[in-house]
C-alpha cells in the first residue's frame, strides 16, 4: 500500500512539473521554425512594391533591347525630368525605384572611368550629365528607395567574354555602390551572352554562365559596400524571380526554396532548373522570397505604339494581389519616352492605381471585431488575438507550442459587404503555416469561402464576389505552433476587368489564308484575331501568308503563343514580301528580344511602306532549338 502511494505521489510530481515546465516554456516566444529571413530581407518585404526604370539609347532605336551599336549622339532627352518620373512612382503608391544604370547595349547612364560608351559621349546635359545621380536625388527628395541594376552582360564591352571584362564589371559595380547613397537593392537579370557589337564588331559572344561572373565574388562587392541591399536574381541569394514576366506568382507561393541547378552544377543567373522559382519549396533550406516582375506596357523600354497599352487599374490590381498578395513584392517597369518624361497615360495609370489601393485599404473592418481564440500561448496578454488588430508585421497571436491547429472567430459589431481577407504571420519565426479554412456563419451553418496556402509575409484572398459577413472563423493548420500577425477585412471596390483581348490588325483576316507549310485548320489560328488560340508550324522555319490582294504594309507583328510553353518562341527572325509568291523581297530582320519571359506582340515597324499579296514569317533561331515555331497571331499593318 505505501509502494503504491508511494508510486502515485512520484507520477503527481512528475506530471505537475511536467505541466510546469509546458507552462513556462509557452510564456516564451516560439522558436523559430525553419529558414528565417534576414535584416536586409525583412526590410525589404516591408518595401513591397518599387519601380524599375528602362531608359539608354535603345528607347531611340524603339526596341526592346539594343545591340551596343547605338551612337551617343542620339541620346540626348531634351525635357529629363527625374523628378516627374519619381514623383509618378511615388503616386502609384510604390515605395522605391531601380534603376538600369546600364543595360544589356553597354551603354552606361554615368561618366565611368571603366569605359568609353557612356553618357558623356551623348549631347544630353553637353555631356556633363550623371543620369544616375538625378535619378538618386529625386528619389531622396520623394523619400523613395534607391537601388541599382547594372547588367552584366555588354554587347558593345570588345573585353566581353574574358577573364578581362569581370574586372571591368566590378569595378563599375564597386563605382556605382560606392558614389550614389544607399541602395536598397542591387539588381542583376540572367540574359548573358550573344550575338552584339562589341568593340565595333558584329559577333557572337557566349560565356559559360555557371562559372563566368563568379558571382559569389562579384556580389562580395555588394555585401562590402551597400551591407543594406538585398540582392536580387534568379537565385537571389536574398530575392529571388517569380520566373515570369507577368508579375503573376501561383496561388501557393512558398518564401522558401530549394533552389536546383543544371548538370550537376551550383545554379546561377541564367543557369539552373526554373521549374519552383514561383511556387518555392515548402520548408526549404533558404528564405529566398520572389519578386514579381512586369512592364506597365507590354514592354520594358518605351515604345509609341504602345501609348494605348498601358495597363488598367483591373490589371495592376490583379497583378498586386498575385505578387505583394502572395507574400513577394511587384516591381513595375516604368519607361520614359524620347523626351525623358513618363507618357501622360501612364502617369495617369500610376495615379488611378495609387488612388485605388488607397480606397481598398481605407477600411479593415476586422478593427472593431471581437476576436475570440481556441488557443492563446500561456494565457499571455503578449500573444493575445489583440494583436491581430494594431497594424504591427512582427506583435502577433500565437498558440502553445503542443497546439498545431487552432481557430479563430471574428465577430463583427454589424453585417459588412466584404470581398477581400489579408492574413500575415510574423516571418521573424519563419513560414509556419500549411493553409487556413476561411468560412462565414450563415444562417447559423459555417460555409467555406477560401482555403488559402503559403500565407508568409501578406496573403490577400480575393473573393469571387462580395459576401456579407457577421461572423467568420479562420482555422488554422501548421506543423507547429502558428504565429498569426495580422488579419484584415476589406470591402475593394468594383473596377470592370478586361476580358481576354482579340488582337486586332489594320486589315480584316476574314478571306486570308495560310499557304505554307500547308493549309490547315490548326494554321488558321494564325490569323483568327483571338489571342488565346495557337498555330504550331512543323517541318519548316517559314510561315507564308496570302492576303488575296496587294496591301500597303508600313510594319508586320508576331504574336507568340500565349500559354505556358516557352519553346518554340521566335527569338531571330526574317520578313519577306511578294506579289506573286514566288520572288521574295526582304523586308526586315533582327531578334525578338526577350521573348522567352515575355512573349507580347512583337511589332516589326519598316522603313518605308511596301505593297504586297504575300508576307513570309522566317524563324532563324527558336527558344529551345530544333525546326519550327508556335505563333498565336501574325499581324499586318497599314
Amino acid at each position: 500500500m505505501k509502494n503504491k502511494v508511494k508510486s502515485a505521489v512520484v507520477f503527481a510530481g512528475i506530471n505537475f512539473f511536467g505541466l510546469m515546465a509546458l507552462a513556462q516554456q509557452s510564456t516564451k516566444p516560439p522558436a523559430p521554425y525553419g529558414a528565417i529571413p534576414s535584416e536586409r530581407q525583412l526590410k525589404w518585404h516591408e518595401t513591397e512594391m518599387y519601380c524599375l526604370i528602362h531608359f539608354t539609347p535603345t528607347t531611340f532605336q524603339n526596341k526592346e533591347w539594343g545591340y551596343g551599336d547605338a551612337d551617343p549622339a542620339i541620346f540626348n532627352p531634351a525635357q529629363f525630368d527625374a523628378g516627374q518620373i519619381i514623383a509618378a512612382a511615388a503616386g502609384g503608391g510604390f515605395k522605391g525605384i531601380v534603376m538600369v544604370a546600364k543595360h544589356h547595349d553597354g551603354f552606361a547612364l554615368w561618366p565611368t572611368k571603366t569605359a568609353a560608351y557612356n553618357i558623356s559621349e551623348s549631347p544630353w546635359r553637353s555631356g556633363k550629365g550623371d543620369m544616375v545621380r538625378e535619378f538618386q536625388q529625386a528619389a531622396q527628395k520623394n523619400s523613395m528607395k534607391f537601388g541599382i541594376y547594372c547588367s552584366p552582360w555588354d554587347r558593345n564591352n570588345p573585353a566581353y567574354g574574358t577573364p578581362e571584362y569581370i574586372t571591368i564589371y566590378r569595378d563599375q559595380l564597386k563605382e556605382l555602390y560606392s558614389n550614389y547613397g544607399p541602395l536598397f537593392m542591387s539588381w542583376h537579370d540572367g540574359a548573358n551572352g550573344g550575338d552584339g557589337y562589341y568593340g565595333g564588331r558584329k559577333e557572337v559572344k557566349k560565356v559559360d554562365q555557371s562559372v563566368y561572373y563568379d558571382w559569389m565574388n562579384t556580389w562580395a562587392i555588394t555585401r562590402k559596400l551597400q551591407p543594406g541591399a538585398s540582392i536580387f536574381s534568379d537565385i537571389g541569394p536574398d530575392v529571388r524571380w517569380v520566373g515570369n514576366e507577368k508579375g503573376m506568382a501561383p496561388e501557393t507561393a512558398w518564401s522558401t526554396i530549394d533552389l536546383k541547378g543544371k548538370d550537376g552544377k551550383t545554379p546561377m543567373p541564367g543557369y539552373m532548373d526554373d521549374e519552383n522559382l514561383g511556387s518555392g519549396t515548402r520548408n526549404g533550406k533558404q528564405w529566398l522570397p520572389f519578386e514579381g516582375d512586369v512592364p506597365l506596357r507590354p514592354g520594358w523600354f518605351y515604345h509609341p505604339e504602345q501609348d494605348g497599352q498601358v495597363k488598367t487599374v483591373a490589371q495592376l490590381f490583379e497583378i498586386y494581389c498575385s505578387s505583394v498578395g502572395r507574400g513577394g513584392s511587384l516591381d513595375l517597369g516604368l519607361s520614359p519616352n524620347t523626351d525623358g518624361l513618363l507618357h501622360a497615360n501612364d502617369v495617369a495609370a500610376l495615379k488611378d492605381f495609387g488612388a485605388y489601393l488607397k480606397q481598398v485599404f481605407a477600411e479593415n473592418v476586422a478593427k472593431n471585431a471581437k476576436i475570440t481564440a481556441s488557443n492563446v500561448r500561456g494565457k499571455q496578454k503578449a500573444f493575445d488575438t489583440q494583436n491581430l488588430q494594431d497594424n504591427d508585421r512582427y506583435s502577433y497571436w500565437a498558440t502553445d507550442d503542443q497546439v498545431h491547429q487552432a481557430s479563430l472567430v471574428l465577430d463583427l459589431p454589424a453585417e459588412k459587404p466584404i470581398n477581400l481577407i489579408q492574413i500575415r504571420e510574423n516571418i521573424k519565426l519563419g513560414q509556419r503555416v500549411d493553409s487556413i479554412k476561411l468560412e462565414n456563419y450563415i444562417a447559423g451553418e459555417w460555409k467555406t469561402i477560401g482555403k488559402p496556402t503559403s500565407i508568409g509575409a501578406n496573403r490577400l484572398i480575393r473573393l469571387p464576389e462580395t459576401i456579407t459577413a457577421k461572423k467568420l472563423r479562420l482555422t488554422i493548420f501548421a506543423p507547429v505552433s502558428p504565429a498569426l500577425s495580422e488579419v484584415g477585412l476589406y470591402l475593394a471596390p468594383e473596377i470592370k476587368t478586361n476580358a481576354i483581348a482579340k488582337v486586332m490588325s489594320a486589315y480584316a483576316k476574314n478571306d486570308w489564308k495560310i499557304i505554307s507549310p500547308v493549309s490547315s485548320d490548326d494554321l488558321k489560328k494564325a490569323i483568327d484575331q483571338l489571342a488565346e488560340t495557337s498555330a504550331a508550324v512543323t517541318g519548316t522555319n517559314e510561315l507564308i501568308l496570302d492576303m488575296g490582294y496587294p496591301h500597303l504594309i508600313s510594319a508586320f507583328g508576331y504574336l507568340p503563343a500565349q500559354d505556358e510553353q516557352t519553346a518554340g518562341r521566335i527569338e531571330k527572325f526574317e520578313y519577306l514580301y511578294s506579289e506573286d509568291g514566288k520572288q521574295w523581297i526582304p523586308a526586315a530582320s533582327g531578334e525578338f528580344s526577350n521573348i522567352k519571359a515575355n512573349p507580347i506582340l512583337q511589332r516589326t515597324t519598316l522603313k518605308a511602306p511596301v505593297t504586297a499579296r504575300f508576307v513570309m514569317l522566317r524563324a532563324i533561331g527558336v527558344t529551345g532549338g530544333g525546326q519550327g515555331f508556335r505563333l498565336a497571331e501574325i499581324e499586318v499593318f497599314q
